[in-house]
């Protein structure tokens, strides 16, 4: 009978899994912090990281190994969904790839806000930079424009990956660009243009 429990045992812990979702709520905190800091052109503050600290105890004086086989099951279930829910809850943004794609993306904001500002430039409903009104820059500054433009991508698009990397779900990069696209539009300034519904807007 104790030979069955102790199997029993061991087929639900196989069977449990902790599911980590993607937290949403922690991403578009992340997401406003980090697109407030670009335009403010204020050095990002590294998010700390929670500390989780192991519930195992020392290993079970009983000379009973049913006994303490069962204490380390529960422990070891209790610490792993623990650590979940920690994950849960909050999204690192902590990474030296990440802290300097996003001083490049600050460094660069100041040569784009002219071009925002006069509608050269638009935010797209993915979140990423497009020439809107090629005809309101002057012609010698068009190739810079066009730089701008590809280089400021390019890094959204790195910087978005490096979150995911950073929170060791890679998998996460799509939500996490779905999320800045929303938040790039939400923090844009008065008077700038967006697109919504296939459609330009302005602020």
């Amino acid at each position: 009978m104790k030979k069955f429990s102790v199997l029993g045992m061991l087929m639900l812990t196989a069977c449990v899994t902790i599911n980590i979702y993607f937290p949403a709520a922690a991403a578009e905190k992340v997401a406003d912090e980090i697109i407030k800091n670009i335009q403010d052109n204020v050095p990002p503050k590294p998010q700390d990281k929670p500390e989780l600290k192991s519930k195992l105890g020392p290993a079970s004086q009983r000379s009973d190994l049913q006994t303490s086989f069962y204490r380390l099951m529960d422990q070891a279930i209790t610490f792993a969904i623990s650590s979940a829910q920690a994950a849960e809850a909050d999204l690192s943004i902590d990474s030296p790839e990440i802290r300097q794609l996003t001083a490049s993306m600050e460094r660069r904001f100041s040569s784009l806000q002219g071009f925002y500002a006069s509608g050269a430039i638009g935010i797209r409903s993915d979140g990423l930079l497009m020439v809107r009104d090629a005809a309101s820059v002057p012609l010698k500054d068009r190739n810079q424009v066009n730089k701008l433009v590809a280089s400021e991508n390019a890094d959204r698009q790195a910087l978005y990956q490096a979150i995911a990397n950073a929170n060791g779900h890679p998998e996460w990069v799509t939500q996490i660009k779905s999320t800045f696209a929303t938040r790039w539009i939400s923090n844009a300034q008065s008077g700038w243009w967006y697109q919504a519904a296939g459609a330009w807007k302005q602020k």
